[in-house]
């Protein structure tokens, strides 16, 4: 049995609309609903609720937070896959890189461009594709979304795409 671990930190994966506010909101984490839809029949998948903010929110405090709960997992040698808000991945990847320098754990990014429950949401997808990177990359912090791993330092965000690309 591979335990993972899956570390919510909020971003569009998690948003829901909100009827008294008329808009999408990270209220409450759902991952874990998703999670159920899944497969998983060796896999012990560990969801450990960190926070739920939208990535243009988060700061250098939420990431020290973050890779502060991610320390005290780090001596399972435990892949860790973390939900994030895609606008700001690539700057949680690099800290998380910096904090944890020759890092031993394989620390997966993932988010979605659409909310997961929305039509045409990619966060099913994504969240899919992290776990079972989780089981085939090496140790070091990646990007993985809409079919393609990046190395976290050499990912950024194409808005025009809607997607990511290698960094030049």
């Amino acid at each position: 049995m591979q335990t993972i671990y899956v570390l919510t930190t909020g971003g569009t994966i998690e948003k829901m609309y909100s009827e008294q506010a008329g808009t999408v909101v990270n209220d409450a984490s759902k991952i874990g609903q998703y999670l159920d839809m899944l497969r998983l029949p060796d896999t012990d998948v560990q969801v450990v609720p960190v926070m739920n903010k939208d990535s243009l929110e988060m700061t250098a405090e939420d990431r020290a937070v973050l890779v502060a709960r991610m320390s005290t997992l780090l001596p399972s040698k435990c892949p860790i896959v973390i939900t994030h808000g895609t606008d700001t991945m690539a700057e949680t990847g690099i800290y998380i890189q910096r904090a944890f320098p020759g890092l031993s754990v394989l620390v997966i990014l993932t988010g979605a461009m659409r909310p997961l429950g929305f039509e045409h949401s990619d966060g099913l997808q994504n969240l899919t594709e992290s776990l079972l990177a989780a089981r085939l990359l090496a140790p070091g912090v990646y990007i993985v979304i809409h079919g393609q791993v990046f190395p976290a330092d050499r990912a950024v965000k194409d808005r025009d795409l809607g997607t990511f690309v290698a960094k030049e």
